[in-house]
């Protein structure tokens, strides 16, 4: 359930006191489980980035993890959490009248505080001087991993340690324990987190498919970025990372330009939105300009859509994720080599990561308060936990999400197959995996340029359910959309 009683910054909603009482209680518990019993975490909120001078900031963005466990959605604050007692403290500042000539007045410290159920206040001032004692009194500290330059220079004013000795802030104050408390209880969603993401999704959902339907010749690829835009805003919602609008879909990441679209290209968006509770999509669609898919970017596209089912076929909890992984590799190997690209025997080809040349990024990654979910933690304790350790081939390194997968945890299904030229020209002049890839059919497929389907899945006690409604993706309904717009 959702509060709207607190007047909150940025109009964003919150959920009620119990639910981020609870989650900072399981927290706690899964840090004592891990043997701290003891000691202090301390969490930063976010503070306003500037662009290109102090006054003129970019969108704010709260912490994840401090949106998880706090809630407030306001620059600037601290919190203390005791893991032996369970008492969290709020340290933050009254607004003057300065402050608020600007922003407006904002719910009091203590208002702020009894809304997500934090039972002491104090000023931002006494922040470090109590971690101080804390430490004099030879009771641990544990932060987050800081990524925000200001984070780290206000830590450095916390401890009394110059900036240059982030290292030691690092080593001594960051334990892995408490990070994969942290992934343990933030991976898992609640009811009402499952919710905002289905909300995201459905959201997203609905602007791939209204872009199907008006993308023309003509586009350029900022004319339908601005389009995702428009529709996110419409919705109340913010992107949940750069849109990447292209038809140069060789490119992985690419950023949208001034480039045209014409009725012979193929295009990919890759595009989510984040509700105003932070919560995130992620769907890729790709499909022709024109009304239907030129023959070779056919082919390749129903190999696509075969991997993408055998990985959604083999979603389950006490799967390996990086099995799933394999599986929809091997489909693209087999596909691929019924083409005539690739040769040899599919498990061996797999083995030698062959397929990489046309597969080089990971299946997907979880997906929550970050699109990439808690990967601010630090990807291999979000993706591989203990159980695993990532690989160092060439494209299985980039699999962000390996290990075992459980009931509530929620991820994307991102299979690709690209056509890049100066990864095939490394690998050709280099005679990589030569014994598994016909160099000389490939070069006849380089204008495909590159393709990708993504979804995002809930696992569920016997399997896995997609979020959000369904889109037929199929060559038979994409083409049927574009040839009747």
């Amino acid at each position: 359930m959702i509060d709207h009683s607190i007047e909150n910054i940025y109009n964003a909603f919150m959920f009620m006191q119990e639910v981020y009482k609870k989650r900072r209680q399981a927290f706690l518990e899964a840090i004592r489980d891990r043997g701290i019993t003891r000691g202090t975490v301390l969490l930063l909120a976010n503070s306003y980035c500037p662009r290109n001078y102090p006054d003129n900031c970019y969108p704010f963005r709260q912490d994840s993890s401090w949106l998880y466990l706090i809630g407030l959605n306001i620059p600037d604050l601290a919190c203390t959490l005791d893991i032996e007692s369970e008492e969290s403290c709020l340290y933050a500042e009254e607004l003057g009248l300065e402050e608020i000539i600007w922003t407006g007045e904002l719910p009091s410290p203590v208002e702020q505080a009894y809304s997500v159920g934090i039972e002491k206040v104090l000023p931002t001032s006494y922040l470090s001087n109590n971690v101080k004692q804390t430490l004099k009194l030879r009771e641990p500290v544990f932060i987050l991993p800081p990524y925000q330059d200001r984070k780290i220079a206000q830590l450095s004013e916390i401890f009394g340690t110059a900036r240059s000795s982030l290292e030691e802030l690092i080593y001594r104050y960051i334990d892995p324990r408490v990070i994969m408390a942290l992934v343990s209880v933030r991976e898992i969603k609640e009811p009402e987190e499952l919710a905002e993401i289905e909300r995201a999704v459905s959201i997203t959902k609905n602007i791939h498919e209204e872009l199907l339907h008006q993308l023309k010749a003509g586009w350029t690829e900022k004319d339908a970025a601005g389009f995702v835009l428009s529709r996110a805003s419409a919705q109340g919602c913010e992107l949940s990372f750069a849109t990447i609008a292209t038809c140069r879909s060789s490119v992985l990441h690419n950023s949208p330009t001034e480039h045209i679209a014409t009725a012979h290209d193929t295009f990919l968006l890759d595009a989510g939105v984040e509700t105003p509770l932070g919560y995130a999509g992620d769907l890729t669609t790709t499909f022709p300009v024109g009304p239907s898919f030129s023959h070779q970017s056919k082919e390749i596209y129903q190999v696509l859509c075969e991997s993408f089912k055998t990985a959604t076929n083999a979603l389950a909890p006490g799967v390996r994720f990086l099995d799933v992984h394999k599986k929809a590799s091997l489909t693209i190997i087999k596909g691929l080599m019924s083409l005539g690209l690739m040769k040899g025997d599919p498990i061996e080809a797999l083995e030698s990561g062959a397929h990489a040349l046309f597969f080089p990024h990971g299946l997907g990654h979880q997906i929550g308060l970050d699109v990439h979910d808690m990967e601010g933690l630090g990807e291999d304790y979000v993706g591989y936990g203990e159980e695993l350790k990532r690989s160092e081939q060439f494209g299985l390194r980039s699999l962000r999400l390996a290990k075992t997968l459980k009931p509530g945890m929620v991820h994307s299904v991102e299979p690709g197959i690209y056509f890049i030229p100066q990864l095939v020209q490394k690998w050709r002049t280099e005679r990589i995996c030569e014994n598994f890839l016909n160099y000389d059919i490939i070069e006849k497929w380089m204008p495909v340029g590159g393709m990708r389907i993504e979804e995002d899945w809930c696992i569920i006690d016997k399997g896995a359910r997609r979020l959000g409604p369904a889109f037929d993706k199929s060559i038979e309904a994409i083409e049927n959309v574009r040839a009747n717009r």
